[in-house]
């Protein structure tokens, strides 16, 4: 039952990451708990068999990102796919007007979402209809960004950092570290790098357009790294060719919530569902002799089983 943070490669969407785990695994249960985009690569995490469960208490996990901001030239998808339908001439911008531009992007706020995106309003996927040449109202949503960090102006992506080394604060522009693939630049715009630590839901493509138009001009995400989802990293993904060998982390090593240690009478409570005694503030596992039993959620007097293992 483990859980296998992979290193997806550009090009390959996040569903042919799951297919791939599921012929070199031998099995189809193959869940992951945040989609990245075809253009986008880096940590994807896998759960495979029973801890398919976990997917649910891991998709609100936080991200880490290295993302190319391209200016002066505006997408249909809001990134490398293109075309490019909206372009203006644009010098690379004062690095010091560029972090009091990101500096108003931290904290919760609403960010309307891509119309290439998986979003579904009234039964239909956003993408399909501006696929089709529509467009869906998609509201806004309520998202969180916790850091945005400008590492670089430069002339154009090709002349962008591409070689980076992780450090305490993340990863960081390094020419002796490891080089990431980006997509086919779309031209020679000047462009961005931002390492990015976001909440669940936030859309990188969205944050490239709206800091454009906070510059005042078009922009698009010309790259995207994952470099963490929740607590796991890069460093230690594993590279889609090497599924088949992975051995991932058990179910209690990738839950990274306080543990309760259960007798065996509230253990037996907790599989037949019954709620547990209150006083746990946050979401606990409950384990019994080292085994998984539970996953409570509570606010101090109402507490509630949100998942039980047989």
């Amino acid at each position: 039952m483990p859980v296998i943070p992979v290193d997806k490669p550009l090009g390959l969407t996040s569903h042919d990451v799951v297919n791939r785990a599921r012929r070199a695994l031998g099995t189809r249960r193959v869940g992951h708990t945040g989609t990245l985009d075809p253009l986008a690569t880096g940590v994807l995490v896998l759960c495979v068999d029973d801890s398919t469960k976990l997917v649910q208490f891991m998709e609100a996990d936080s991200k880490d990102y290295l993302a190319w901001i391209a200016l002066g030239a505006g997408t249909p998808t809001l990134d490398a796919e293109g075309p490019v339908t909206e372009a203006v001439p644009v010098t690379p911008p004062d690095e010091g007007t560029v972090r009091e531009v990101l500096s108003g992007f931290l904290g919760p706020q609403a960010q309307v979402p891509p119309q290439y995106s998986a979003l579904q309003v009234g039964g239909q996927r956003a993408y399909a209809v501006a696929r089709a040449g529509g467009q869906l109202d998609l509201p806004a949503r309520n998202v969180t960004i916790h850091a945005l960090d400008l590492l670089s102006v430069s002339s154009s992506v090709q002349e962008a950092p591409r070689a980076f080394s992780p450090g305490l604060e993340g990863w960081r522009p390094d020419p002796n570290g490891r080089t990431f693939d980006l997509p086919p630049p779309l031209g020679d715009f000047p462009t961005l790098l931002v390492r990015a630590s976001v909440g669940s839901g936030t859309y990188l493509r969205s944050l490239a357009r709206d800091v454009g138009a906070a510059l005042g001009v078009p922009a698009h995400l010309a790259g995207l790294v994952r470099t963490r989802v929740g607590r796991f990293g890069l460093a230690g993904s594993v590279r889609v060719e090497d599924l088949a060998e992975a051995e991932g982390l058990p179910d209690l090593a990738a839950l990274d919530f306080p543990r309760i240690e259960a007798d065996e009478q509230l253990a037996r409570a907790l599989r037949q569902g019954k709620r547990p005694p209150s006083g746990v503030v946050g979401r606990h596992v409950v384990t019994r002799g080292g085994a998984l039993v539970a996953v409570v959620d509570g606010n101090g007097e109402e507490l509630r089983v949100v998942r039980a293992w047989a």
